[in-house]
């Protein structure tokens, strides 16, 4: 199966799937009571996909459909049905992928939308899971692994140090499985958030982390992965891309992490 970035968009095609991660629906709620006043980009994400699918006839959410934890708002509520039910006018079938946001996921969800564990599932020869905690064996045995939850963005500098970050994918190999799993994946790719409001945190700050146990591990060759702008555009290694030290709260620019 072909995994292909979406151009200038965060979201990938694998075939007949479009792959999308992280919607956080709800964050405006959220905003607000940190005193922003925004209007809901719900219908901005449809009409993202709207305009992208092309032929695809099945979606894969890799978690994080809402964005309150604990508990949820009067938007997530009123929002992601009309969302779902719009969506399923597109696609044929839709999985979700559980996120670490999505506590009772299933009451705000149209009964044909299907969701799956945390621990990811595999379509074909691809694994798809959100991030926040390890995936199946059996999702192991795929030859490539989406994920998304890193919200991974690269951050530039210019030469009178004013720094700025742009969304980008992450994309590399796996050098180990050690005697955690049996077998591993060839590759990886690190999905962007599909909500831009998010923000995201910078891959390649010196002493950066990652948020997932598999990205934290020391199963995927990071240093030698590639990072990509949403445009397409090959930056290189990371590990060549790395900027001098900063706090990382101050590098972080993330509205709803």
């Amino acid at each position: 199966m072909r995994v292909q970035p979406v151009y200038n968009i965060p979201a990938l095609k694998v075939d007949d799937i479009f792959v999308i991660a992280d919607l956080h629906i709800g964050i405006e709620t959220h905003l607000m009571s940190k005193g922003l006043n925004l209007e809901s980009r719900t219908d901005e994400m449809f009409n993202c996909i709207l305009e992208n699918f092309g032929s695809c006839n099945r979606l894969v959410v890799l978690g994080d459909v809402k964005d309150t934890v604990p508990g949820s708002s009067k938007q997530e509520y009123k929002e992601i049905p009309i969302f779902f039910e719009r969506l399923l006018g597109i696609f044929e079938n839709i999985d979700i992928v559980r996120g670490n946001h999505d506590t009772n996921i299933e009451k705000f969800l149209p009964k044909r939308v299907v969701v799956r564990p945390s621990s990811g599932i595999i379509i074909g020869d691809v694994g798809y899971i959100h991030g926040h905690v390890w995936p199946s064996e059996d999702v192991m045995n795929c030859e490539t692994l989406v994920m998304g939850h890193e919200h991974p963005v690269v951050m530039f500098e210019d030469g009178i140090g004013k720094r700025s970050t742009e969304q980008c994918w992450i994309r590399g190999s796996f050098v180990s499985g050690r005697k955690k799993f049996l077998r591993r994946p060839r590759s990886f790719v690190i999905v962007p958030s599909f909500n831009r409001m998010l923000g995201g945190s910078p891959v390649n700050i010196n002493g950066g982390k990652f948020l997932g146990p598999l990205v934290n591990s020391e199963f995927l060759d990071l240093d030698n992965a590639h990072v990509h702008l949403l445009d397409g555009i090959d930056l290189g290694r990371m590990s060549d891309l790395i900027l001098p030290t900063c706090h990382r709260q101050k590098c972080k620019r993330s509205l709803g992490k």
